[in-house]
């Protein structure tokens, strides 16, 4: 136990990353107070200021990269400053990790919506999947509501607990907390809106560039245990049929591991979206959810053990 917290106490980033994750389970912050919360809020201002739907698709677009550059740059620019000035590097670096991870709520969401799911009580399970889905509820059937939360399952872990420690081993705190607003951005300004449908183009497909390697690995993990193989040949099948590589591939290991019928048509707005079928034929009960959350928290813990050795093991080489 000592020479355990002897390694931890001489290891900075080791330190910062299970003391992030203390943090962010013992401290969580509450929704409406959190910064991201905020900075969502105005980037929704700055979005209705200069998204203008009715100009040409070369304008939206650009109008859309300025955007996303103003605010996503500026952050980095003050982060980058406020770090030279800072006297305790593994506080800073801390403090914006455990702002940046969001895996407690994630977890909570899950199994809120897998009990309102397994009681198919379908009013519990929209109001849930309101926010967290960037799509129409209303009128999301029971099979539907299933697909959906087992999609917001999978991305909301990979993107919001793998991606932001992957992120954090590359770039640090900063870069966690940077690919977090990128994620934001992303949801915020989604093209499945028509309101953004051409302007939030930039933000979704920087977001596809930073998530490619995260989900990607995210998704072999899923490949591990119990009907590996399956999934496997899933990503290698279909991994690559979605809108989006890196979430295609997480997908396409969960639906061929557990036979879920995963994708399909899906309303945004008023228009219908048709999207790629991945996985088996079965669909998606309270029972696999519950599986879903399991090995998906299973795996992350795999992640911050290999993440933590590896950390170990650069320290010592540099």
């Amino acid at each position: 136990m000592t020479e355990a917290l002897a390694l931890l106490l001489d290891n900075s980033s080791l330190l910062v990353l299970w003391g992030a994750l203390a943090m962010h389970w013992l401290l969580p912050i509450p929704a409406q107070l959190h910064p991201l919360h905020i900075w969502q809020q105005l980037a929704i201002v700055i979005a209705d200021k200069v998204n203008k739907p009715d100009e040409s698709r070369k304008q939206q677009l650009l109008s859309g990269t300025l955007a996303w550059s103003l605010m996503w740059l500026t952050v980095l620019i003050l982060l980058v400053a406020l770090y030279q000035l800072v006297w305790i590097e593994s506080m800073f670096h801390l403090v914006l990790l455990w702002l940046a991870l969001d895996w407690r709520s994630t977890a909570k969401l899950s199994k809120r919506f897998t009990r309102a799911y397994s009681q198919e009580d379908k009013a519990a399970c929209r109001q849930l999947l309101e926010t967290p889905l960037n799509r129409e509820t209303r009128n999301l059937s029971l099979l539907g509501l299933g697909k959906a939360g087992a999609e917001t399952q999978l991305l909301a872990y990979g993107r919001l607990v793998a991606g932001v420690l992957f992120w954090y081993a590359l770039a640090g705190g900063i870069g966690a907390l940077m690919y977090r607003l990128a994620v934001s951005l992303a949801r915020v300004w989604s093209p499945s809106r028509q309101h953004f449908h051409t302007f939030g183009l930039p933000a979704i497909r920087i977001l596809a560039t930073l998530d490619i390697i995260p989900l990607r690995i995210f998704a072999l993990l899923f490949c591990l245990g119990h009907n590996g193989k399956a999934a496997l040949q899933g990503i290698i099948q279909q991994g690559e049929n979605w809108l989006l590589p890196g979430p295609g591939w997480l997908l396409a290991a969960t639906g061929h591991k557990l036979s879920l019928s995963l994708g399909g048509p899906a309303i945004y707005g008023n228009r219908k979206m048709e999207r790629p079928r991945l996985g088996g034929k079965i669909a998606p009960a309270a029972f696999h959810l519950a599986q879903i959350d399991k090995i998906a928290n299973n795996r992350l813990l795999a992640w911050v053990a290999i993440q933590s050795v590896l950390i170990v093991i650069f320290q010592g080489v540099l």
